[in-house]
């Protein structure tokens, strides 16, 4: 086994941390089935503008979402295909901790 350096949890914690916000993964979601600018994103997030920008610089600066230029415009995509699998993972932590919760209820 590898042994892991505290630089490395730092870097992972800093991941894990972007990931902590419900509009942050609207977003990613959003951006694994399609590009999309920042005014794309304010409408489905229901945020403003300057909301979303910053969010994004958050996506951005972990490395989950990578940004491409078309002239005046600047269209975000998710950067790493691992996010769906990811997501699987925690859907599953959460349908056994709701399963637990109703058989310890009964």
């Amino acid at each position: 086994m590898n042994k892991k350096t505290p630089k490395q949890y730092e870097a992972r914690a800093k991941v894990v941390k972007a990931l902590a916000h419900p509009s942050r993964l609207l977003m990613l979601d959003l951006l694994q089935q399609q590009e999309m600018n920042v005014r794309e994103l304010t409408i489905e997030v229901e945020a403003d503008q300057s909301t979303v920008s910053k969010h994004l610089a958050i996506l951005k600066e972990v490395g989950l979402v990578e940004v491409r230029k078309e002239g005046a415009m600047s269209y975000y995509r998710v950067a790493c295909g691992c996010l769906s699998g990811f997501f699987s993972c925690i859907e599953a932590v959460l349908q056994s901790d709701l399963k637990d919760r109703q058989e310890s209820m009964q």
